[in-house]
């Protein structure tokens, strides 16, 4: 379960309202690591709880977007895996984009959350209606958070976010229901 700073049934109703997700992507959807071979290739490792998520949160209606740091194709071959067609790499003002994104969605900022884990994810947590931090996020961003993962990034911190967050929207149950066997 999530640890939420101040729970309450405003703050679950603050939870049902969000519409956009935007992710960090290292340290968030995925654990941080960065492997690099001989040949000079990289190599990441993606959660598929995290994937399956962020499926079914799109199937449910919600929008999901991607706005990182770095730039990579790994991440856009996995962006396009799960149906994210909005996906920003090289930012440099996470505040900036995730701003044009939210505009461009036609949304307010308190239907949006942002997952992050380190300092370039701050003003963006504190700016939309849930700031998420993962388990292993650094301090400051522990601090900012309205929500703190169980989870570690990489290892199923989004998974928890969107099962709460559909939990919140009475969905989850009828998606349960959906691979039940009863």
């Amino acid at each position: 379960m999530i640890t939420a700073i101040n729970r309450s049934e405003s703050f679950e109703h603050r939870l049902a309202r969000v519409q956009l997700l935007l992710l960090d992507v290292d340290g968030v959807l995925t654990d941080g690591g960065v492997t690099w071979t001989d040949a000079g290739s990289e190599h990441k490792t993606f959660n598929i709880r995290d994937g399956l998520g962020l499926k079914l949160w799109q199937e449910a209606g919600g929008r999901a977007g991607i706005v990182t740091g770095r730039s990579s194709r790994i991440v856009d071959i996995r962006a396009a895996e799960l149906g994210i067609g909005i996906v920003r790499q090289g930012v440099v003002n996470k505040l900036e984009v995730a701003a044009e994104i939210v505009a461009q969605c036609g949304l307010s900022w308190e239907e949006t959350a942002f997952i992050g884990d380190d300092l370039p994810d701050v003003p963006v947590m504190i700016r939309c209606g849930i700031g998420v931090a993962v388990a292993d996020a650094c301090a400051d961003v522990v601090r900012v958070a309205a929500l703190v993962t169980r989870l570690p990034g990489g290892r199923g911190a989004v998974r928890e976010v969107i099962e709460q967050l559909l939990h919140a929207r009475g969905s989850w149950e009828t998606i349960v229901r959906r691979y039940s066997i009863v």
